[in-house]
């Protein structure tokens, strides 16, 4: 079974990226087997109050159960205490936030404040790195990656705080999990998206240096193409219980409970 940590309704705002309804999203994952998808609301990333489009996601997962709602969590904001019961309430998987987004500080009062709820909540925190490649970004779009510094200090902000990290790159992992106790770093948990397959083997080199318990299954579609993820799968040198593992075991034992 395949299950997609990172998935996206709505749209891009900087660049034409088809794909984002949830239809499109279906058709995606049934192109490339993958059963359950973890959906985020694209457009409300980019939006002043982004937990004002989480209805959408939980309207989503009623009707399509394949999906499984992410709500975004802006801990600047006041009502982020309700976000968080809400989420246990419906059962959500995982709440996401993305603070370079809200002009909030990483490893700020506001984020740690945060984390600590999660933690205490059993409510795993999904951050992503970036959305989109340094390279091809608009001019408007102008907000900052996630730094690795900022991830260490989360999780020791309580020793329950799990954090799932997208579009992480491979010097960025390292940075975070070599600079982490093992304790610290088994309570992470690291999408593929971004990490490079052949000829660099990125992937292949940080599955053997860190374990392949660590890592998981994320397309980062619409943005990206969920074939690119299976593509690398597919390169790897990997047992079957490996690969199982990749796809949704590591997913599964994450989670608490």
């Amino acid at each position: 079974m395949r299950i997609d940590v990172n998935a996206f309704l709505g749209r891009y705002p900087f660049r034409r990226a088809p794909g984002g309804s949830p239809q499109a999203v279906i058709e995606g994952m049934d192109r490339t087997g993958i059963a359950e998808a973890w959906i985020s609301n694209l457009s409300a990333i980019f939006w002043r109050d982004p937990t004002e489009g989480n209805a959408v996601l939980y309207q989503a997962a009623e009707y399509q159960p394949r999906f499984k709602p992410v709500p975004a969590i802006h801990p600047g904001l006041a009502n982020w205490p309700a976000v968080l019961q809400e989420a246990v309430d419906r059962k959500a998987p995982s709440l996401r936030s993305d603070p370079t987004y809200y002009a909030v500080q990483p490893d700020g009062v506001e984020m740690r404040a945060l984390a600590a709820a999660c933690g205490a909540a059993g409510m795993p925190l999904l951050m992503a790195v970036r959305l989109e490649d340094a390279r091809q970004r608009h001019p408007n779009d102008v907000a900052a990656e996630l730094p690795p510094s900022a991830v260490r200090a989360l999780l020791r902000v309580h020793p329950e705080v799990r954090l799932i990290i997208t579009h992480a790159d491979r010097d960025f992992i390292e940075q975070v999990h070599f600079g982490s106790t093992p304790a610290e770093a088994s309570r992470l948990l690291w999408d593929i998206c971004w990490v490079w397959g052949p000829p660099e083997d990125h992937l292949q080199i940080l599955l053997g240096t860190i374990g392949v318990e660590r890592f998981t299954l994320g397309t980062g579609m619409p943005i990206r193409l969920p074939e690119n993820v299976l593509a690398k799968l597919d390169l790897l040198e990997l047992s079957v219980d490996d690969r199982a593992r990749l796809e949704s075991g590591n997913l599964r034992a994450f989670l608490p409970g």
